[in-house]
């Protein structure tokens, strides 16, 4: 994974200074791809650990094409709750504390972190637990799993890019229209954040399948560690049920940044030496892509540094 390390040692010495949608501000750089060869490990990073359980079950929920984040919750995964969260708090119906600004208010003050975290707690429960009150406030709009599975036409019906993906693997491999679109500019409004990683193309040679994806925003210290992992991922599941070997995966980033309250912990990481990269584990071939358990997936020989604690931008 140098060639991550070596994004940031980019970023941060011609990264230019720039303002953002969160208020938090960045050092950004335009333009940048990586590469990493699949057949010779996982791309799991090991300066910081990255946990492949939040990894896989976001890619389970996209692939169901479910865009309400209680599914996430229930597989203990909160890396979607603060979207939402955001919209129950600014509503007529939250009647508890001022939560203004509650992302950039959360890191500099402790007391109202704790607040925070109370309220989070409260927000959760009421997604898991009440059905209205998750249809309301868990959504996040025809955003991600939406488009993969279930994009809609003006003719009325829905394209499943997913499934037509695999059929057309499977009996046109050479084909040049191996892509998944994300970026549906006429339901973009309707997202809580329109896709980061908006398309990917899938090629196919010498019986190998090798992945490309889109990325127009890049939040490269907390974010791009996961997309590496989730497309990897993907490729993975999309090669076992064409009958194909891993070949590339490779990443190319539109507006590529570092967070203003992230660069610590970038020059923590670039302080860390590599270690081997650790291999996946398919348990069992399902007769779907759309069929996969998280027990399905185990990830051996993970060795990483220890996990460098960041907070999220919203």
């Amino acid at each position: 994974m140098e060639t991550y390390l070596e994004l940031l040692e980019d970023i941060l010495e011609n990264g230019a200074v720039k303002g953002d949608r969160t208020g938090t501000g960045t050092l950004s750089v335009f333009g940048r791809q990586l590469r990493f060869d699949l057949s010779k490990g996982f791309p799991l990073l090991t300066t910081k650990r990255v946990p492949f359980r939040l990894v896989a079950s976001e890619l389970l929920w996209f692939l169901k094409g479910d865009t309400n984040i209680r599914y996430l919750l229930e597989h203990n995964n909160n890396i979607w709750n603060e979207w939402p969260f955001k919209k129950w708090v600014e509503s007529e119906e939250y009647d508890g504390p001022d939560m203004t600004d509650f992302g950039i208010r959360s890191q500099k003050d402790p007391e109202f972190k704790e607040l925070y975290n109370k309220e989070m707690e409260k927000f959760k429960e009421r997604i898991l637990h009440d059905d209205d009150f998750a249809k309301e406030y868990g959504e996040l709009g025809p955003a991600y799993g939406s488009q993969w599975r279930n994009w809609e036409t003006k003719e009325g019906f829905s394209i499943d890019q997913i499934g037509n993906l695999i059929h057309e693997i499977k009996v046109n491999p050479n084909s040049r229209r191996l892509l998944v679109n994300a970026w549906n500019t006429g339901e973009v409004s309707k997202m809580k954040l329109p896709p980061c990683h908006y398309a990917f193309q899938f090629y196919v040679a010498d019986g190998k399948l090798s992945c490309m994806w889109q990325q127009r925003s890049v939040d490269t210290f907390l974010g791009l560690p996961f997309n590496i992992a989730s497309y990897a991922l993907l490729t993975h599941m999309v090669a076992q049920q064409c009958d194909l070997e891993v070949g590339d995966l490779i990443f190319n980033g539109g507006d590529v940044h570092l967070y203003s309250n992230h660069i610590e912990q970038a020059k923590i990481q670039l302080s860390r030496d590599t270690k081997a990269l650790p291999e996946l584990k398919i348990k069992r071939k399902p007769n779907s892509i759309f069929s996969y358990d998280l027990e399905d997936f185990e990830i051996l020989n993970y060795d990483p540094h220890p996990h460098i604690k960041a907070e999220v931008a919203v």
